[in-house]
């Protein structure tokens, strides 16, 4: 199978990171090249990877990774997608409410959280 190339219009250098946009929190993550080529994820070369910054009012969230290909970068794509507002703070669940259990029927839910550097 011949290696994914750059995205980018006329660039057939090969791709090392995935570019994937969150549009309703307007963010971009730029992550490890995707283990499958994504429909809806522009794979990108070092070069423009490492040039790529955010279109004016966006956040653009660069997840290490190194050279290696993940399938991360879709469930980070859903979990900055489906994350609280930054002004939202989720209320503990009331006693006796289900959720609040510490054993749910051997189910637990497991959530992926951004991390600001102090940088940020």
């Amino acid at each position: 199978m011949p290696a994914r190339e750059c995205s980018r219009t006329a660039c057939s250098r090969p791709a090392v990171s995935s570019l994937t946009f969150v549009y309703e929190d307007s963010t971009a993550v730029l992550g490890p090249l995707s283990r499958s080529s994504e429909p809806h994820a522009y794979d990108l070369c070092r070069e423009h990877a490492t040039r790529m910054t955010a279109p004016r009012g966006w956040e653009l969230l660069r997840v290490a990774g190194g050279g290696e290909a993940s399938d991360d970068l879709v469930a980070l794509a859903d979990a900055v997608r489906h994350r609280p507002a930054p002004t939202q703070q989720p209320s503990p669940p009331a006693p006796g409410d289900p959720r609040g259990s510490a054993d749910q029927g051997g189910q637990s839910e497991r959530h992926l959280h951004v991390v600001r550097g102090t940088d940020d």
